[in-house]
């Protein structure tokens, strides 16, 4: 019997991108799709939302997707199987509202496609047709491809540079899927801010209803501290506990991007600090 918040398998999806498998079967009980969890790595870690991209109930587990981009998930990314985690909080945040409305269409770029693994599988599973539209830089950074084809009736790839499907934007794949197949009946767009600020103006402009799945800087997770403030439809709502999904064509993206970039200088000084190698008195 594997250890609670025991690593059971760590495997490299792409460049700075693992895929954990841990056992927590108490959260994989309860947990529905859109939800999150935060953990932490050791006693000394700083504590980080990730949301749960897929479960297995045979085994107790859940699937973490992370990206190293700061100190604490570049630590994690080099922990082996049979590590354990120190701690492993939820099932966090409000579920994915899911119902059976017709054609949903799931617009996930980098590693926003993770997240969004779950909310196609319940989506599919409530018996609307699913058709994801994934992007990614380029080929080497495109992940979970074969998931998503499961979770999904159809799957349009793109990339900046051509390099897999598409050459182009998730919104100019979403421009052509509507010229061809009109209005679907629901957005769901997970990935970089940017890229959900121009899904949702392009689905506001063609009269869409759209949920956005938002990662703004978090600290607790409920909804006490306040640093995961998000501004929708004028006013201020927690990303944390009425989050993480918003009305995509309510949220103020501009000043989200603006808080979630505080903190990027000491977060990209800390990992090039943990990653440096010293070379004093050597050769």
């Amino acid at each position: 019997m594997p250890e609670k918040n025991e690593i059971l398998e760590n495997i490299t999806l792409a460049e700075n991108v693992n895929r954990f498998r841990v056992y927590a079967p108490e959260i994989v009980k309860r947990r529905q799709a859109g939800q999150f969890v935060i953990i932490r790595i050791n006693e000394d870690g700083e504590r980080i939302p990730l949301t749960i991209a897929d479960t297995d109930p045979e085994t107790g587990s859940l699937s973490l997707v992370v990206q190293a981009v700061g100190k604490s998930t570049a630590q994690m990314a080099k922990m082996a199987a049979g590590s354990v985690l120190t701690d492993v909080v939820g099932p966090l945040g409000s579920p994915t509202h899911i119902e059976k409305v017709g054609t949903v269409v799931m617009v996930a770029g980098g590693i926003g496609i993770a997240p969004a693994h779950p909310i196609a599988q319940a989506m599919k599973a409530a018996g609307n047709r699913v058709v994801s539209i994934l992007g990614a830089r380029n080929k080497d950074l495109l992940i979970m491809e074969a998931e998503m084809q499961a979770a999904s009736d159809e799957v349009l790839i793109c990339t900046d540079d051509g390099s897999s499907g598409q050459h182009g934007l998730v919104t100019d794949v979403l421009k052509d899927l509507i010229a061809k197949s009109g209005k679907p009946d629901l957005a769901v767009t997970i990935g970089p801010p940017i890229m959900m600020k121009f899904v949702c103006l392009l689905t506001k402009e063609h009269g869409i209803p759209t949920v956005a799945s938002v990662n703004p800087i978090m600290i607790d997770g409920t909804g006490m501290c306040g640093g995961c403030r998000v501004t929708v439809g004028g006013k201020t709502k927690f990303g944390c506990v009425d989050g993480p999904e918003f009305d995509g064509h309510q949220i103020d993206f501009d000043e989200m991007m603006q808080r979630q970039a505080f903190y990027r200088d000491q977060e990209k000084l800390a990992y090039e600090r943990y990653q440096h190698k010293c070379k004093l008195g050597q050769d």
